[in-house]
């Protein structure tokens, strides 16, 4: 039996003030909601290579509950420890171990940065640390991963890394990947890319306006009208012989679902679109949020405006009532079934894209077969698989035939 899930349950007051489980994972923190929520974002993505579940406890062990300076100190302890292991196993051959360390530590680094004002002096050499492990594991993957900028305005270009699905092809399929409010290029190898590649699909991980570096070194904040950086991504992706042009998709993760949206309305040499966390519309969404909202810094800075008043007037351009009729390819939307920010938004979608026309499907993961939570961060696994799966099948390929090719690849 399916229970009512209330909208914005992050935001509801704690009952159980002891670590324990829900049905959108592990509460650690309980009366520190957002906190709670963050940890078991990273806790979450050790499963694709993006920390160790001991590690994790540790620091959360070291921290005073609630305490930003603390959250960022302890994760970058381990950051720095896996960072230094990996140059360690580098210089002596062992890339394996490397490689894992350096994946290791680019996620760590992610979650030291979170909670740093815009303008701390130590929040982007932060995130260019991130970067910088991103980087060595790109490196060794079996084909390289290309660092990219992909041209955008005079001087901003979107930042972004390319990694050609290790399978034999002339001209392969690929999935452009992005993040929301907070997440960002380095961070979709867990929720989305890692997948992909391993069904014969490239990936090209983007920061687009109001993201990463994007954000962070250019100033570019986001735009509702996401057809035209991704419009950009598509037309560098059309410059390269190893790409099929008939079979490119988006996927956007958290906010990202509407950018991915958004973007397939208009931009229709996209022939598969994903909606992994579902918006309807951000200002309903964010509705009376305030200055003491947990994710007004972010919304603020992403939206370039300096109070909330004025992001949440911004934000009303970013629905996508209107715009969903003119959706030509197939939509999946992916939503946690106790999603703690929106529910109801999946269904909207879902049903609003459906009366117009589209072929849309919609899947709802439920807490029994975890993956519940906002984007599955409690288990991105599972999001991973039905998603890339998805896609896959819209795709037309064989995974099967592809597991015969008798291709290693090392991701």
């Amino acid at each position: 039996m399916k229970h009512h899930v209330p909208e914005n349950a992050i935001d509801l007051a704690p009952t159980d003030l002891t670590p324990h489980y829900e049905p959108m994972g592990w509460h650690h923190w309980p009366e520190h909601p957002w906190l709670t929520y963050q940890f078991r974002r990273g806790l979450g993505e050790t499963q694709e290579g993006g920390g160790a579940v001991s590690e994790c406890f540790l620091a959360a062990s070291r921290m005073i509950p609630g305490d930003y300076d603390s959250w960022h100190r302890e994760w970058m302890r381990i950051a720095d420890q896996n960072w230094d292991r990996g140059i360690e196993a580098e210089r002596n051959g062992h890339i394996q171990t490397a490689k894992n360390c350096f994946l290791r530590a680019a996620d760590y680094y992610r979650q030291a940065e979170f909670y740093l004002e815009p303008d701390a002096p130590n929040r982007l050499p932060t995130f260019e640390k991130m970067e910088a492990c991103s980087h060595k594991f790109l490196k060794y993957l079996n084909p390289p991963g290309e660092i990219v900028d992909i041209p955008y305005e005079d001087g901003k270009p979107i930042c972004g890394y390319f990694v050609r699905a290790p399978f034999p092809g002339d001209r392969m399929p690929v999935l452009i990947c992005f993040g929301g409010l907070d997440s960002i290029k380095d961070e979709m190898w867990f929720m989305q890319a890692h997948g992909a590649l391993q069904r014969g699909i490239s990936v090209l991980m983007v920061d687009l306006p109001g993201q990463g570096g994007t954000l962070r070194r250019h100033k570019l904040a986001a735009r509702p009208d996401t057809e035209v950086p991704v419009g950009a991504c598509i037309d560098w992706l059309l410059e390269r012989d190893d790409v099929d042009p008939d079979r490119i998709a988006c996927a956007g993760s958290s906010m990202g679902g509407y950018y991915a949206a958004r973007a397939a309305c208009y931009e229709h040499r996209l022939a598969a679109c994903i909606a992994h966390g579902a918006i309807w519309s951000v200002h309903e969404m964010w509705g009376d949020k305030d200055e003491s909202f947990g994710l007004a810094m972010h919304i603020k800075w992403v939206m370039g405006e300096d109070t909330m008043t004025e992001a949440l007037e911004t934000s009303k351009a970013f629905a996508l009532e209107g715009h969903l009729d003119h959706m030509q390819c197939p939509l999946l939307v992916l939503h946690g079934g106790h999603d703690v920010l929106t529910v109801s938004a999946a269904t909207q979608v879902h049903d609003y894209a459906t009366s117009k026309g589209v072929n849309s499907t919609l899947r709802l993961l439920q807490p029994d077969e975890t993956g519940a939570e906002h984007c599955q961060h409690d288990n991105p696994t599972i999001g991973q698989e039905i998603m890339n799966d998805w896609l896959a099948d819209v795709f037309g390929i064989d995974q099967a035939a592809l597991l015969k090719t008798g291709w290693s690849p090392l991701i």
